[in-house]
């Protein structure tokens, strides 16, 4: 528990940051918001990078389309589109301006998702994706693939795909500053200090609610957590579950998170190479002890791998048949995971203590994740504990089941060869979007837990802490938005 002295100094930590922006401890001044971010900026805010996120979460810099709650695209800075095979024609919204009051064109949407997709490294959602962008008129942007995807309109929806001004683009360097479409404009940045945005009165969309947003970059949680206590800020992400009871709980918001914890077992060599032992470790686990216990109940006991955050996956999962279990009888397993996510040691040691009350024998091996991804990937673990993203860049689940569980999945911790599952995979893949995609997933998702080579243990939330007087901050299980146009504080 954080003693009084720690807290004190977490505080004093803040204390003055946000007045030197005009506010103070009392609240904020002119309508501003203060909010205390996680991680500093880690390519100076390029949207290129995921510090994309950054400038999405404060409504600074906007894409073609959005996702919704389910993951559909719906309408941005793009009105309509239509395909034709490998080519998407989109009709751009008219009367759009950049902060520094240029027009949006199809040129300007050229422009930036060109440089997008010329960068090294290119951003992750365009991997594999040969993408061409042509002006077809003045407010008409054809996109051309070298394969037909369905995903592109959901590709078009990340961050790392903002449209931006001209200015923003010099050389090798993109800078989102002035540069934007979004209610704020970025207006300044101190480093991996803070961030300073003003309102636009120009947007599109209408005028926003609050006056600007000053933003810290506090890495350490309980500094973060000490902000919101203390007042200092007044939307605060990514609350520690160990501060979470801390705080007044009418000040935090619990979002589920497209984010399942796992373990992976080895299908490939080894004990699990049975699978009525993979069996046997599936029926071992009590998720609900690692809820409670690791969690402190933050969290949501898994039924699948697409949790909550995903809320079509329920109604559309069925019974899912497994192989019978065999006795252990003292099989010898190796358990690894990382220490770079705080709880995952800790899961660990419970699991260890399950799987050996059941009749394995296991040793646990913990190292910092950049010195145990390599040998985790070559099949060197029997079991590996992962905290996986179960929807990457596009919002859609079926990247990741392919990259975790085709036989040439580029991140295949299971080492699973199923002809079954590869089928199923290949289908979801290929799937249009909409119902039978999301019907396609859940078949693919329920080919690869039959065959038990991973075992889904909780589905995380993130903690938000939102000051009593914040009006309409976005809880967001995506982390797209946070300050949306009617965000304030009373």
């Amino acid at each position: 528990m954080l003693s009084g002295l720690a807290a004190a100094t977490a505080a004093t930590l803040l204390t003055g940051c946000f007045a030197a922006s005009g506010t103070s401890a009392e609240g904020p001044a002119d309508g501003r918001l203060r909010l205390a971010m996680m991680q500093p900026p880690r390519s100076g805010l390029s949207p290129l990078s995921d510090d994309a996120f950054k400038l999405s979460r404060w409504s600074s810099a906007e894409t073609l389309v959005r996702l919704d709650r389910d993951g559909n695209a719906v309408p941005a800075l793009a009105t309509s589109w239509k395909q034709a095979d490998r080519t998407w024609t989109f009709t751009l919204r008219q009367g759009v301006t950049f902060h520094d009051g240029t027009a949006l064109t199809a040129r300007s949407v050229v422009t930036s998702l060109t440089a997008a997709a010329g960068a090294s490294p290119k951003p992750r959602i365009l991997d594999g994706v040969g993408l061409t962008v042509r002006a077809d008129g003045p407010h008409t942007v054809t996109v051309t693939t070298a394969a037909a995807d369905p995903l592109v309109p959901q590709r078009l929806s990340s961050p790392q795909l903002s449209i931006l001004a001209a200015k923003a683009y010099r050389g090798k360097t993109v800078s989102p500053v002035g540069a934007g479409t979004g209610p704020f404009e970025l207006v300044e940045v101190n480093g991996t200090a803070s961030a300073t945005l003003d309102r636009y009165d120009g947007y599109w969309g209408g005028r926003a609610k609050a006056s600007g947003i000053d933003v810290r970059f506090v890495p350490d949680g309980t500094a973060r957590a000490a902000a919101l206590r203390s007042g200092e800020a007044d939307i605060v992400e990514a609350v520690p579950v160990s501060q979470a009871a801390m705080l007044d709980q009418k000040l935090i918001t619990e979002v589920p998170m497209p984010r399942t914890n796992t373990l992976y077992l080895n299908t490939g060599s080894g004990p699990f190479k049975d699978p009525r032992l993979r069996a046997a470790a599936r029926e071992a686990i009590d998720a609900r002890k690692i809820v409670q216990g690791v969690y402190e109940g933050r969290a949501d006991v898994a039924q699948g791998l697409l949790g909550p955050a995903l809320p079509w996956a329920a109604k559309l999962r069925g019974t899912v048949p497994h192989a019978a279990a065999a006795a252990p009888k003292g099989a010898r397993i190796t358990i690894g995971t990382f220490t770079d996510r705080a709880e995952l040691p800790e899961v660990a040691q419970v699991l260890q203590q399950q799987l050996q009350a059941a009749g394995f024998t296991v040793t646990l091996d913990v190292r910092e994740y950049a010195h145990i991804e390599a040998d985790a990937l070559a099949g060197k673990f029997d079991a590996f504990i992962l905290s996986r993203a179960t929807v990457l860049d596009s919002g859609d689940p079926a990247a990741y089941l392919f990259s975790d569980f085709a036989g040439e999945g580029s991140f295949n911790l299971s080492q699973l060869s199923d002809p079954a599952v590869d089928r199923a995979l290949t289908a979801a893949s290929g799937a249009a979007t909409g119902d039978a995609r999301r019907r396609a997933v859940m078949h693919a998702e329920a080919a690869v837990l039959t065959t038990d080579a991973a075992v889904p243990m909780l589905h995380e939330r993130v903690i938000q802490g939102d000051a009593a007087n914040v009006r309409g901050a976005a809880h967001d299980p995506r982390e797209r938005e946070l300050v949306t146009i009617d965000t304030h504080v009373s």
